[in-house]
């Protein structure tokens, strides 16, 4: 199983689907189904049964979406960029946007 490339608080772009061109922030990866949830992306109608703490009726989240689909945000210019890896002067390996050559991680 390879690693996901994208974590959870990563700025992504839909490439397919229903919501291509939406951007918005990975709220959780799934790295054994090799896909993410991205905040506002994918949403669907569920029905929720009513609780003392929750009213019920049909509710809207967001459904997994596959990691192919999406793609990182590059800093610079904010469209598309695939990710490469690189080994930094004070010895941490960081992700990097390979269109720009910016650091991703934080």
């Amino acid at each position: 199983m390879a690693s996901l490339n994208v974590k959870k608080g990563d700025q992504v772009i839909v490439l397919t689907g229903k919501d291509k061109g939406k951007k918005g922030e990975v709220i959780a990866a799934l790295p054994k189904d090799n896909r993410v949830i991205v905040s506002g992306i994918n949403l669907v109608k569920r029905h929720q049964r009513q609780t003392p703490s929750n009213p019920g009726g049909i509710v809207e989240k967001e459904a997994a979406i596959h990691v192919s689909n999406v793609a990182h945000v590059d800093p610079k210019d904010g469209k598309p960029t695939r990710v490469g890896h690189k080994v930094l002067e004070d010895g941490r390996k960081v992700r990097i946007a390979r269109r720009s050559g910016e650091v991703i991680d934080r």
